[in-house]
């Protein structure tokens, strides 16, 4: 009963207040989402300790018969295991403090139980997915939180860029998705089922074999293992497919944090772990999973060194970190990868929540180069996101093994790289260091610019507009009269408690993510000779990520706080790589004129010519031409005077009357 509690309360919630709406008001219908939620993180907690002390065991729980239809059977169960135990929580958790949050970030906007209930919605769709026990409930699960997330992003529809935002990230999905389907669809019809637990058992023994696929003869499960990663690949937004990610920061801050946080975007990670004994069975799969994976760390790095939108330099973050996640995966380190999975959920909801924080102390400017000076004005909000930015750049001391969180999962994937022994191992090691690198650097790079220096707030329009005072009366201190405010305690108790996450998150469960082989107890494929390799490795090694993370935090230090004109100098100096960088490695633009123009283009096509020009011509358009065209000439006939209508019989009389002599001529 309790896993069922989990998972339908927020869909119950999502309900109430999606059709209540404002029939309910917006205090019922927070609360009742709010509320919803809550309960049910209280009741995944005590589901992930017990599989942490070892007193659990899997189960399937049986909810209704789903589909029966030939040789397609399967219920709709819910599993529950130490994999669904992990994401279990992750979600209901980040997404429960994203509801609190909520309250405070969302006071004035009018339409609150809409966005409420998409939440409970979005986490529902979620939930569903991490505890399916076949392949078609998880595909259920994966195209609710894609519906939700267009939704959520789409949140503020009376915004062309949040409309634009919303079905870019909508059709981008749609393309891993196919991959996915196929992927189910060539599963099914080499497995003969879509249960995930006959899948697995039956992997190892289809290791070798081919199968025709586009008119060539492949190896069976690198095929099925890498369609079923494209999706992966959408809905993880790796490198390919990432676009809709940065975008998605049109909507509210709140989604923000609950999407690119634990849940929407971790996704992908899940459904490769959760299938790791299939992508055991192919090391060209893993290959590429690990290079898509590492391209992608390095890629978003470079692309968040010169953001200057709060939230799009940690969206980015977001999917460099997920790049981690799959080439730890790439490399059979899936329980690694699901560490790092854990403890970014903590940080990166922190980070998320307390640029929230910012952007609401800043009257809703996003843009850091109009911060600065804010740890005196916002003192809670600096210390969240210091633990969040001391954590995603994994500060910790490797002799006595203590660290923030970061410093326990991020590490524990590069050594677990290097011990793979592997060539594109090796690829992914030194990447992984690289990317440690940048990503101290722009995390630290964000902190000074928001937090250190000197304020530079007069020079935000949106700060200008609410002050409303000439230069004369704000003064030259560069605030502009403006007087930031910290956040309300609905919005500060959420980054306190995810503070707490961020800490200690990867200190306590570390043993029991990597060395306690039992702990997974069969859920994921546990290498335990890679995880005794990756203790072994040499010392230099260990401290690598660690010495990336001090030259980052050296190099932001003399740029951003100690010489504030070298960023600017730097960017003229390299203006083509800077260019290339802040354009996104011209990603957008290259799509737009691969796809995009040619789609339009194709669309007025069979629009004018097709749609207008043959089938409005000749159809319906046409036919109702003839009609108008008749009736104008029938009208003619209608003059309305006595004697053209007597003249009209009369020649009608004579045209009959000749008819008939004709007719009995003939005969």
């Amino acid at each position: 009963m309790t896993i069922q509690l989990i998972v339908f309360l927020p869909l119950l919630a999502a309900i109430v207040a999606g059709f209540g709406n404002r029939v309910i008001g917006n205090v019922p219908a927070k609360l009742v989402t709010t509320g919803a939620l809550f309960a049910a993180c209280a009741l995944s907690w005590p589901i992930f300790i017990s599989y942490v002390t070892g007193t659990a065991t899997p189960e399937v729980v049986p909810v209704l018969q789903w589909v029966a239809s030939g040789d397609l059977n399967f219920d709709w169960a819910l599993r529950v295991d130490t994999l669904t135990a992990v994401m279990l929580v992750v979600v209901t958790t980040v997404s429960a403090l994203v509801h609190l949050y909520s309250w405070g970030y969302m006071d004035e906007d009018p339409d609150q139980p809409r966005f409420f209930a998409y939440l409970s919605l979005f986490t529902f769709a979620m939930l569903m997915l991490v505890t399916a026990n076949n392949l078609v409930q998880m595909f259920f699960g994966w195209e609710g939180v894609g519906l939700a997330s267009y939704l959520l992003i789409g949140f503020w529809f009376k915004k062309p860029s949040a409309n634009a935002a919303a079905i870019k990230a909508f059709v981008v999905n749609r393309v891993g998705d196919l991959g996915f389907m196929l992927g189910i669809f060539g599963t099914f019809l080499v497995f003969g089922t879509v249960s995930i637990p006959e899948i697995l058992e039956a992997a190892p023994a289809m290791a070798g074999s081919t199968i025709t696929f586009a008119g060539m003869r492949l190896d069976t499960m690198t095929i099925l293992c890498l369609l079923l990663f494209i999706g992966a690949m959408g809905k993880s937004a790796q490198l390919g497919l990432h676009t809709w990610l940065p975008d998605a920061m049109e909507g509210p801050t709140p989604v923000s944090a609950l999407i690119h946080a634990a849940t929407m975007v971790t996704a992908g990670v899940f459904m490769v772990c959760r299938l790791s004994p299939m992508f055991e069975t192919s090391p060209v799969a893993l290959t590429v999973v690990t290079v898509i994976g590492a391209c992608t760390a390095i890629f978003a790095a470079t692309v968040g060194l010169v953001q200057t939108d709060i939230k799009r330099v940690i969206a980015y973050s977001t999917c460099s970190q997920l790049g981690y996640m799959f080439f730890a995966a790439g490399v059979g380190a899936y329980n690694v990868a699901m560490f790092h999975l854990f403890t970014h959920a903590f940080f990166k909801a922190l980070l998320f929540l307390g640029a929230g924080s910012v952007i609401h102390a800043m009257h809703h400017e996003q843009d850091m180069r109009y911060y600065g000076g804010l740890r005196k004005e916002i003192p809670i909000t600096f210390w969240a996101m210091m633990a969040g930015t001391l954590a995603i750049t994994g500060v910790g001391i490797y002799w006595i093994h203590a660290g923030f969180a970061g410093f326990h999962s991020k590490d524990a994937i590069i050594e677990a790289a290097f011990a793979a022994g592997s060539e594109v191992g090796q690829f992914a090691f030194f990447i992984g260091v690289l990317a440690a690198l940048l990503t101290s650097f722009y995390s630290w790079r964000l902190m000074f610019l928001t937090f250190w220096g000197k304020p530079r707030w007069i020079q935000s329009e949106h700060i200008q507009h609410s002050v409303h005072k000439t230069p004369e009366e704000a003064g030259d201190d560069q605030t502009g009269g403006y007087h930031p405010h910290e956040s309300p305690l609905s919005m500060l108790v959420p980054l306190g408690v995810l503070s707490v996450g961020a800490v200690f998150a990867g200190f306590v469960f570390s043993h029991a993510f990597i060395d306690d082989g039992n702990f997974w107890n069969g859920s994921i494929a546990y290498d335990a000779g890679l995880m005794h390799a990756m203790h072994e490795v040499p010392l230099w090694v260990k401290l690598s990520a660690t010495a990336a993370m001090l030259t980052g935090l050296a190099t932001a230090y003399f740029m951003y706080f100690r010489g504030t004109d070298r960023p600017a100098r730097l960017a003229a100096t390299f203006s083509p790589l800077y260019k290339f960088f802040f354009n996104k490695w011209y990603f957008d633009e290259l799509y737009d004129r691969i796809f995009v123009r040619p789609a339009f283009w194709f669309g007025r096509l069979f629009w004018k010519a097709g749609d207008e020009g043959t089938i409005d011509r000749f159809g319906p358009n046409g036919i109702a031409s003839v009609i108008a065209g008749g009736s104008g000439v029938m009208k003619r006939f209608q003059s309305g005077y006595l004697y053209s209508y007597a003249l009209v019989m009369l020649l009608g009389l004579a045209a009959a009357a000749t008819w008939i002599i004709v007719q009995g001529a003939s005969h």
